[in-house]
């Protein structure tokens, strides 16, 4: 009994020591628990037959009728190709970027330039999808845009980069890379802030340039900041973002523009499929968590530290 109250009082004092450290992430927690947990109540609806008027308890039973349904849709290998491309493409040629951008950045010894730069590169992840993809329409529409202007002008056929399905896909990644780029390199500068100086010293003593420099000390020292993010990057797997696909999707790249968020949003709101676009959601959700636990145990196996 006294060992369990000295633990108790021990939790307390800890807790009156560290609580405007506490109070801090108060606000994340909350974020959290209101808008990521408690909402997993709803996901009871993708196996029941939900009617709004029955209430959630109330709609029938139908166990894994929709999980079915979605696997044997002949719409299910065309959303599942077209995110993981998508996805693909974010990993391979948008995660280095980032990394790439802050390392340049990190040997740039001119202040005023490297603050101007970082300004520059930062500014476009305030503006929303909406902004970006008016941009872009406005370059490249056949009508009037700046692009297909200089290719009519050296004599080229215009380009209807907005409505080709070939299009689609390098226009939705450099979108990204324009956008989320340099805001992506704030944690891999911060990593890099935080290297032992002394290291950099003993390696020119040594007579290793910039680059080796880089190579040998910059890049290892923030491996474990590239691996949490990278992990935290393959749970997002089906989660491309809504907004960003919706707005560039029309009917003449559907086939290749399609993914598994637009679905929800047809089948959902539009056709007021709820139990199946919940359905397609809990599909989601499972295998981010399924390559997260994956690419964390990878992570461990390798001697990396991960996210658990």
């Amino acid at each position: 009994m006294d060992q369990r109250l000295g633990g108790r009082s021990e939790l307390i004092r800890s807790l009156l020591r560290n609580k405007w450290l506490y109070l801090m992430i108060l606000p994340g927690v909350l974020y959290v628990i209101v808008y990521k947990y408690i909402p997993m109540y709803g996901l009871i609806i993708s196996f029941k037959n939900y009617k709004p008027y029955n209430g959630i308890w109330g709609s029938e039973w139908v166990g894994l009728a929709h999980f079915e349904r979605l696997f044997q849709s002949s719409e299910f290998w065309m959303l599942f190709s077209n995110t993981l491309i998508l996805f693909a493409l974010q990993i391979i040629v948008f995660f280095p970027i980032p990394i790439i951008l802050a390392l340049m950045l990190n040997e740039v010894r001119f202040t005023p330039f490297k603050r101007t730069v970082q300004t520059l590169i930062y500014l476009p992840h305030f503006m929303s999808w909406v902004i970006v993809v008016s941009i872009s329409f406005v370059i490249f529409t056949t009508d009037g845009g700046i692009i297909n202007d200089i290719l009519e002008s050296m004599g080229l056929q215009k380009i209807n980069f907005l409505l080709s399905e070939g299009w689609f896909r390098p226009m939705y990644i450099l979108q990204v890379v324009w956008r989320e780029a340099g805001w992506g390199t704030i944690i891999f500068l911060a990593a890099i802030a935080a290297v032992d100086p002394q290291l950099y010293e003993a390696a020119k003593m040594d007579g290793a340039g910039r680059l080796r420099q880089m190579v040998s000390i910059t890049l290892p020292a923030i491996r474990s900041v590239i691996v949490v993010l990278l992990i935290l990057k393959i749970g997002d797997v089906l989660e491309l973002g809504f907004e960003h696909v919706y707005l560039l999707l029309n009917s003449t790249n559907r086939q290749v523009a399609e993914i598994f968020d637009t679905y929800v949003y047809v089948a959902g709101l539009k056709q007021g499929q709820f139990s199946y676009s919940a359905a397609v959601g809990f599909f989601k959700g499972f295998v981010g968590l399924v390559l997260v636990m994956g690419a964390n145990w990878l992570a461990k196996k390798y001697g990396e530290e991960g996210i658990y």
